[in-house]
């Protein structure tokens, strides 16, 4: 008995060992290595600046990922099961004000008052005032839509929005992150045409989107290598894309301008960006990224055995140069986490989150 107790443990094992080793995975990763994480220190000293955050209930939703704020100040998240609540500007009185079907993750409001939406799972959206939801695109040159993620939109009416990945949905982001291939991209939306067209292929994971205040260069959070990239929209660099900023001390997700949603302009401090770390960089997660082989086994384990976020705030604005120029932190175990998005309107900050089933509000000083 005892003998062959033993040798089903030995087959367990061997069989353990050469699923993890050998079994078939959906993910083909790229070795990369990143540069050393920043400590949180100097210009990113760790602080409890965002300890006061305000959660505004949006009744029974989980994950409001981004917010948006119409010109009469009330306040919008969607979340996952495809319900967009509106807020009145007191942060009171939820109510569905639509609903996509899907999932919307981006959500920003065009000059006539309709909401854009970067819907995960359906696609480009606009929803008229009524709730009325009409699909803008759900392909670019040919290649149906994976996963949208986020987008703005300038002046012009043009919407620029990104595909964080053309191979897993938003269900399997870690999967994406995980393999580290270029399967994002930048697009843009024309209203003239009524069609999307890329404009920057082979992103790792491209998530937040923000059109500068003198609309002369859209930004791209760029999750999976822990930087923003700059897309000139003209100039002499038109067309052509740079670093804003790189080796960030956490994965960049949601970024926007400090425009005030209902006026057009930066309510005080001068232009700057609001860029959401959504949770800190992990040094196992770093250790694995160089090696393709290992990040097969550890996407082989059961989920509770990988990387997952870390409960943190975490939020940094940057001058229109990629400077940082202010950090707001909130590492405490009832801090509101994972900021996806940050948006600025009328003296305070509202926060969406892929972690949290309520819209963050902070005060900021004067």
């Amino acid at each position: 008995m005892k003998r062959n107790f033993l040798a089903f443990i030995v087959a367990l094992i061997a069989a353990t060992l050469v699923y993890l080793f050998f079994a078939p995975v959906s993910i083909t990763p790229g070795a990369w290595t990143p540069p050393i994480a920043p400590t949180l220190s100097g210009t990113y000293q760790q602080n409890s600046r965002l300890a006061p955050v305000q959660r505004l209930s949006l009744g029974d939703g989980h994950s409001p990922e981004d917010v948006a704020i119409d010109a009469d100040g009330r306040i919008y998240g969607g979340l996952e099961d495809g319900r967009i609540v509106q807020l009145q500007p007191d942060g009171t009185q939820p109510r569905v004000f639509a609903n996509t079907h899907g999932r919307p993750l981006g959500l920003v409001f065009d000059r006539d008052g309709n909401l854009l939406v970067a819907d995960a799972l359906k696609g480009l959206l606009s929803i008229s005032k009524s709730g009325e939801v009409k699909l803008l695109a759900d392909e670019a040159e040919g290649a149906k839509f994976v996963c949208l993620n986020d987008l703005d939109v300038a002046n012009d009416g043009t919407i620029y929005f990104t595909e964080a990945s053309n191979k897993f949905p938003m269900s399997e982001h870690v999967s994406d992150l995980l393999e580290h291939q270029p399967n994002g991209r930048l697009l843009a939306w024309d209203p003239k045409t009524g069609k999307a067209r890329t404009l920057l292929p082979r992103m790792y994971f491209a998530n937040g989107v923000a059109v500068s205040p003198d609309q002369s260069f859209v930004l791209i959070a760029e999750t999976g290598m822990y930087r923003v990239q700059r897309y000139w929209l003209s100039g002499p660099k038109q067309g052509q894309a740079d670093v804003f900023i790189e080796n960030l001390p956490g994965f960049p997700d949601g970024i926007s301008t400090n425009r005030d949603s209902s006026q057009g302009k930066s309510s005080f401090g001068g232009d700057k960006f609001w860029l959401s770390l959504v949770t800190p960089r992990q040094s196992l997660f770093d250790r694995l990224l160089p090696h393709p082989f290992l990040r097969k086994v550890v996407y082989r384990l059961p989920k509770s055995f990988q990387p997952a976020p870390q409960r943190y705030s975490f939020v940094l604005a940057l001058d229109t140069q990629g400077h940082v120029v202010d950090n707001l932190q909130n590492g405490a175990a009832d801090c509101y986490a994972q900021i996806a998005n940050t948006v600025e309107h009328n003296g305070s900050l509202y926060f969406g989150s892929i972690g949290e089933d309520t819209i963050g509000r902070f005060t900021l000083p004067r």
